[in-house]
């Protein structure tokens, strides 16, 4: 008989649930081989006590590291806040620090530029306040014409991220509102 491998996996993974479903059918439980795999893993590990950095509950976690490298992150069953439950977002934490998909350099593309090009930080942080400044010149609005004092622009908008901490949202609004812009908004909300 000439098995492919489609085959082959269909025959193994009906066989590997057939064992698990009797073993679970018979009162086996799996739970102690998982928690030991889960030992395993953070052993080692030192655990530093943390805080979820997106939203506001300040939900505790538990970050765990060998030799410096992040290896597991999870919630902190001694916080009264979430009980060692972590939402969706909190759960990601992990993949936010490791992450081989995550963006390392900025890349811009000038307009009507096919390619994109990238650009040391300090001169996308330049080119950002640049155009935020000529903006925010261009288009601000110190009175009203009834004479009321307003000192704002409505020509730039933000929109804040889900995944924004605490303290960037704090600093966002006091530079946001220091500059005289007026809508700012965060995506969570809408």
């Amino acid at each position: 008989m000439e098995l492919n491998r489609r085959d082959f996996l269909k025959v193994s993974s009906a066989a590997g649930g057939t064992a698990l479903a009797g073993l679970a059918g018979l009162g086996a439980s799996l739970a102690p081989t998982l928690a030991r795999a889960q030992e395993l893993r953070i052993k080692d590990a030192k655990v530093t006590p943390s805080i979820c950095p997106y939203c506001s509950v300040g939900c505790a976690t538990l970050v765990h590291t060998v030799d410096g490298r992040i290896v597991n992150i999870e919630g902190d069953a001694r916080s009264p806040f979430n009980e060692g439950t972590l939402c969706p977002k909190g759960a990601a934490i992990y993949q936010l620090h490791v992450n081989p998909n995550r963006p390392q350099k900025v890349l811009h593309r000038a307009p009507g530029a096919t390619e994109w090009e990238e650009w040391d930080l300090g001169r996308a942080m330049d080119r950002v306040a640049e155009l935020v400044r000529t903006t925010r010149d261009e288009t601000f609005i110190e009175k009203l014409d009834d004479g009321r004092l307003v000192n704002s622009t409505t020509a730039i908008f933000s929109l804040g991220g889900a995944t924004l901490d605490n303290e960037w949202n704090h600093i966002q609004q006091k530079l946001l509102r220091g500059l005289g812009i007026v809508p700012i908004e965060n995506q969570a909300r809408i």
